[in-house]
């Protein structure tokens, strides 16, 4: 029998609604928690009114709301912050677009982001363009999808996407590969229906 680790003890603390072991987990989170949201920011406009703290904080804030699932150990915790942080830059995005709503005839721009998706510094239409595209790509292939989130959004390395997922590398860069190819064809309005 393997023993667990003080965070997976602590997650299970935590989903039976020990309110002390949501504060240890936090506390022993954090560290982790800021650098997801400092990779999830990279991307994000220079004047964006987010900052990596503020998206911590709105994450943690979500996760304890919605705490309905049993989060198994730390990778899976950090796939779920991931997401989390995911919908929390995209509703930021869609409001900044419902602020400015005239000026809505911007089409996409994909130039960078077909070379390379986690270089692209996402304006709120192409992140919001993105996250729809996305998530009718999730309902054709979920694990390739779940690649883009946890590679785009989260800010993850090939290494740790491949241990969340629990696939190898080379299927993660496969997996992105296709992923990406199909998202510039989806977001061009070039899609075929297929992955």
């Amino acid at each position: 029998m393997t023993e667990e680790s003080p965070i997976t003890l602590c997650l299970a603390r935590w989903a039976d609604g020990d309110r002390n072991a949501e504060a240890e987990l936090m506390r022993m989170m954090l560290p982790e928690l800021r650098r997801l949201a400092r990779r999830s920011m990279r991307r994000e406009r220079p004047d964006h009114t987010l900052q990596p703290t503020a998206l911590v904080n709105e994450a943690y804030l979500r996760m304890i709301e919605g705490r309905t699932a049993r989060v198994q150990d730390r990778v899976h915790f950090l796939a779920m912050a991931a997401r989390v942080m995911r919908h929390i830059l995209v509703d930021h995005a869609r409001q900044r677009l419902a602020a400015k709503r005239e000026g809505m005839a911007n089409a996409v721009s994909l130039d960078e982001f077909e070379d390379n998706l986690p270089g692209v510094s996402s304006s709120p239409e192409e992140m919001v363009a993105l996250n729809d595209a996305l998530d009718a790509f999730a309902t054709l292939d979920a694990r390739k999808a779940k690649v883009v989130e946890l590679r785009f959004f989260g800010g993850m390395s090939v290494e740790e996407t491949a241990e969340i997922l629990q696939v190898s590398p080379n299927t993660v860069i496969r997996d992105w590969s296709l992923a990406r190819a199909w998202l510039v064809r989806e977001l061009r309005g070039e899609a075929s229906g297929k992955a």
